[in-house]
């Protein structure tokens, strides 16, 4: 795969990614059982994948490679269960900007952990998220469910920053399908646990909206991720999933009648114009 298949696979995956917080809106039940639901539905799909492909699922790693699949694992069940709270509490549009800090993360950890050398661009990016976040912040106010949906929406990106940090650095060599079903089973299994007594109130619209948001908003936008990062920058390809908010406010504008506000609309422009501008092909 080249270069511009892999920056395909990551556009692809960064439209299916806006249509999660749409989902989140429409099932109503718990973040826990949402993003149980979503993660079992992914691991169907992943499995049901392999099976046409004519291959079986990996058992044999490394203590090392079960280390990182634990570890990722973890990140992708916070990574989730934040971004559905920032959901319900925010709205799509507030946890999807919020979410959409992931790429500033990135380099930061890039930075700090790994002492890579960050461009001028990058530091554009860090500079220019803020002020956007500034921007799209309803109030600065702990009372107000904006702010705090906001709040959840970022932690939710840096869970996501440590989840494609991970990925990138220690997944090399393990089958992209393998790594998004192992993960996803993670998530069910770590779930399961407290999720066992909501299972009664699942309706048959709640489970149809899971199967949806499970195989194709989880299971192959989570294969088209990782199968990008083979060859592409972690930053890269978490630039161009932070178009998610682009496409999630435009779905909940149209179906919800969730307008956004001018000073949302700048601080979106700042956020996902910064994301551009690092992500150009560089010298």
């Amino acid at each position: 795969m080249g270069r511009r298949g892999a920056l395909g696979m990551a556009h692809i995956a960064a439209l299916l990614f806006g249509l999660t917080g749409i989902f989140g809106v429409l099932i109503t039940t718990s973040v826990e059982m949402i993003t149980l639901g979503r993660a079992a539905f992914a691991v169907l799909g992943l499995w049901l994948l392999l099976l046409w492909q004519g291959r079986s699922l990996e058992w044999q790693f490394t203590l090392k490679e079960w280390g990182i699949l634990l570890l990722s694992g973890i990140f992708l069940t916070i990574h989730w269960l934040t971004f559905f709270i920032a959901v319900k509490i925010g709205g799509v549009a507030v946890a999807t900007l919020g979410f959409a800090t992931f790429p500033a993360f990135i380099t930061l950890i890039d930075y700090l952990l790994f002492k890579e050398q960050v461009t001028l661009r990058e530091w554009w990016l860090l500079l220019l998220t803020t002020i956007g976040l500034i921007l799209v912040t309803p109030s600065f106010s702990f009372a107000s469910d904006g702010t705090i949906g906001l709040l959840w929406g970022i932690l939710s990106g840096f869970a996501f920053a440590l989840l494609v940090v991970t990925n990138k650095r220690g997944t090399k060599g393990i089958d992209a399908v393998q790594i998004a079903l192992w993960q996803n089973g993670i998530v069910v299994l770590l779930l399961l646990p407290f999720t066992l007594m909501q299972f009664q109130e699942m309706t048959l619209l709640n489970g149809f909206y899971l199967a949806l948001l499970g195989i194709f908003c989880t299971g192959v936008s989570h294969y088209l991720l990782v199968k990008s990062l083979a060859v592409l920058e972690a930053r890269i390809a978490g630039m161009i999933i932070a178009l998610e908010p682009v496409y999630a406010i435009l779905a909940a504008w149209w179906l919800f009648g969730s307008q956004p506000t001018l000073a949302m609309l700048a601080g979106a422009t700042l956020i996902i114009g910064a994301i551009f501008l690092v992500s150009q092909k560089k010298n």
